[in-house]
């Protein structure tokens, strides 16, 4: 059996997706942007991870999980000329290494420069 799990602080996301579901003690998330509380995405790719991974976070936390149990990751990047910068910033919030995937895409927003998305185990 599976439980989809929503953190409505982050809003309510849109009909066609959830944000994450629970199956087997895995945490399996949709992908998450760099958008704050408003919506609105910063122009620096630097804040706007940052604020990708604390959204994840707190998918994460909603779904009884956290980053530390985060065993794989599916990064999306807009330009490979961000690629050191994020890199940078994941790996303070990823010590631990977790396998990684990283795609270079197009998004639907020009605002969006990075999303991520995960499977994680439940630690509670």
């Amino acid at each position: 059996m599976s439980t989809k799990v929503t953190n409505e602080q982050l809003g309510k996301p849109p009909s066609f997706l959830s944000q994450s579901y629970i199956f087997n003690g895995m945490v399996f998330t949709s992908g998450s942007v760099g958008s704050d509380s408003e919506g609105k995405y910063s122009s620096d790719v630097v804040e706007q991870t940052h604020q990708a991974i604390k959204n994840l976070e707190e998918v994460l936390i909603a779904s009884g999980s956290s980053l530390k149990d985060v065993m794989k990751v599916l990064l999306f990047i807009t330009n490979r000329e961000d690629a050191a910068k994020i890199n940078e910033v994941y790996t303070s919030y990823f010590p631990h290494k977790p396998a990684r995937s990283c795609v270079m895409v197009q998004f639907p927003n020009a605002d969006i420069k990075v999303e991520l998305e995960c499977v994680a185990t439940v630690s509670k």
